[in-house]
């Protein structure tokens, strides 16, 4: 299965007729790529083409339709990439190969046994911890804005991030916000505290800095001793956050 980080894409244009041996070429490329376990492949059919011969091909056309283009894409390493690549070329002697840089996010197998958490990196000793202030009432593209920080904190895999529900504060408008009787605010004051290593510092703040509207971010020296006793398959850490 991939793994998160740098990748490659590749992309290969074929006519859907071209035959190599006794087979169809996308469906020998699709067989070849299997057999090199990578890690999926797709092959899709436009509705409509042309290439180098300037000649449109479309389902509609009887005589061209059958020369419909197909188009085949998969993301590996790049490691695998350059592996695969010399027999793809030697392969499609009438079509286009393209390969990109990508970044893989995610990748997840719905319904099979999931893939062990790879547990972040130890953190002891000298850290940074980064409080993030905002608003409850704060929002982003329809969702709390605390709630679609700490989202991007998690896919950022950040080691940890906890949210803190003020009962009573004010901020640079003087505007006293606090936690009524019989009523709960809509507007009280919300601190996000991060841990993580010094190295991460500058990430975390441009990742939240451009989400942020009106608040504030505090940066401290800590001293940090992770204890894990055990790592489920999916975990959420929250990272301790005292108070200094």
């Amino acid at each position: 299965m991939l793994s998160r980080g740098a990748a490659k894409k590749v992309t290969i244009y074929v006519n859907e007729d071209t035959r190599r041996h006794m087979d169809t070429l996308w469906s020998a490329i699709l067989r070849f790529l299997r057999h090199k376990r990578v890690a999926g492949a797709t092959a899709l059919r436009p509705i409509a083409g042309f290439g180098s011969h300037e000649v449109i091909h479309s389902p509609g056309e009887e005589v061209r339709g059958e020369h419909m283009p197909v188009r085949i894409e998969f993301i590996e390493s790049a490691e695998k990439v350059d592996e695969l690549l010399p027999t793809l070329y030697e392969m499609v002697e009438d079509g286009l190969i393209e390969v990109q840089d990508t970044h893989m996010v995610k990748a997840a197998v719905k319904g099979r046994n999931p893939v062990p958490h790879t547990p972040h990196a130890e953190i002891k000793g000298p850290a940074k911890m980064i409080r993030i202030f905002l608003g409850e009432a704060d929002r982003l593209n329809g969702e709390p804005l605390f709630e679609a920080i700490v989202k991007r904190l998690m896919m950022m895999e950040v080691a940890g991030a906890t949210v803190y529900r003020g009962i009573l504060g004010y901020g640079a408008k003087r505007h006293t916000h606090k936690e009524a009787r019989f009523r709960i605010s809509s507007d009280l004051p919300i601190v996000i505290s991060v841990v993580d290593t010094s190295s991460r510092t500058e990430e975390i703040l441009d990742a939240v800095a451009s989400m942020l509207q009106d608040g504030l971010i505090v940066i401290s020296e800590v001293e940090a001793h992770r204890f894990t006793h055990s790592l489920p398959t999916q975990e959420v850490i929250n990272a301790p956050a005292p108070a200094s």
